[in-house]
C-alpha cells in the first residue's frame, strides 16, 4: 500500500520546505509529487530540490487546480491518492487514522480534519481528502465525466466540495476526525492573501452557482443566497485586509 500525495502548486516557493517538513510525518510508503505551471521558474526549482516534479504544458488558468489533480492522477500509480496544497501541514499518523477508518467502513474517499472549516468541522465536507485509486478508475470522482478526479468547468472553487458530495451520494465517503491535516488559510489567520489566494476567488459566485446547478440543489427560503452574500462579504474583507498589507 502506498499513497500518492498530488500538490499542485503555484508562485509559492517559500512554502515547499515547510510542506516537506510536515509531510514526513506520514506512516505509509508515500511519494510527494508537485505539479508546476510552465514558466514559474522558482516554485520548479524548490519543487525539483524537493520531490517529484511535474510541469504541465498549459499556462495557470480557469481550472487550473483540478486540472493539476488530474494530470497528476494520470501520471501516478500508488494504491491511495491524497489531494494536496503547500499550506496544509501533516499531523502524526494522519494517514494511519484514515485507512484505519477505510478499512473499518468499507469507504473509499475518507475525508480528513483541517481544523478550521466550518463545514469540516460538522464533518460534512472535506477541504483535502484521501481516496483510493480504484473508485477513480471505476467509477470517476464527478458525476458527469467533466474531469478524472475533480470536475474541471469551475474556476477553482467548489471543486472538492463536488467530489465529496458525489462520494457521499455513492455511500463511498467518511470522514475521520483523527485525521488532522491543518489548512493554513487566509480565511483563519493563518497566512497572508497572496496572488494566488485572490486568482482562487476571483470567480466564486459562478462558482457557487455552478454547483448548486450541477447538484440539483435548490435555494430554500433564500438560505443559500444569504449563506452565498456572506461568504462574499467574508472574502471581500479579506482581499482588502491583504492589499492593505
Amino acid at each position: 500500500m502506498g499513497i500518492d500525495i498530488l500538490v499542485p502548486v503555484l508562485s509559492r516557493p517559500q512554502n515547499v520546505p515547510l510542506f516537506m517538513e510536515a509531510v514526513a510525518n506520514t506512516q505509509e510508503p508515500y511519494r510527494v509529487v508537485f505539479i508546476c505551471s510552465p514558466g514559474d521558474k522558482e516554485q520548479i526549482k524548490a519543487c525539483q530540490n524537493a520531490s517529484d516534479t511535474l510541469i504541465v504544458d498549459w499556462k495557470p488558468g480557469r481550472g487550473d487546480y483540478a486540472k493539476k489533480i488530474n494530470y497528476g492522477f494520470t501520471q501516478t500509480e500508488n494504491e491511495w491518492v491524497f489531494q494536496g496544497a503547500d499550506d496544509i501541514r501533516f499531523s502524526p499518523l494522519w494517514d494511519h487514522h484514515a485507512l484505519m477508518l477505510a478499512r473499518k467502513r468499507g469507504k473509499q474517499v475518507i475525508g480528513t480534519n483541517d481544523l478550521h472549516n466550518p463545514a469540516v468541522k460538522r464533518r460534512l465536507q472535506s477541504t483535502h481528502t484521501l481516496f483510493s485509486r480504484n473508485y477513480i478508475t471505476q467509477q470517476g470522482g464527478t458525476l458527469d465525466s467533466t474531469g478524472i478526479v475533480f470536475c474541471e468547468l469551475y474556476d477553482h472553487q467548489y471543486i472538492d466540495t463536488e467530489f465529496v458530495e458525489v462520494a457521499r451520494r455513492r455511500k463511498v465517503w467518511a470522514f475521520s476526525r483523527e485525521s488532522i491535516v491543518e489548512h493554513f488559510h487566509p480565511h483563519w489567520g493563518l497566512a497572508p492573501f497572496d496572488d494566488t489566494y485572490t486568482k482562487a476567488y476571483r470567480d466564486t459566485p459562478a462558482d457557487y452557482a455552478l454547483y448548486m446547478s450541477r447538484m440539483g440543489l435548490a435555494t430554500r427560503n433564500g438560505r443559500s443566497e444569504r449563506y452565498r452574500e456572506r461568504q462574499e462579504a467574508r472574502r471581500a474583507a479579506l482581499l482588502e485586509r491583504g492589499t492593505r498589507r
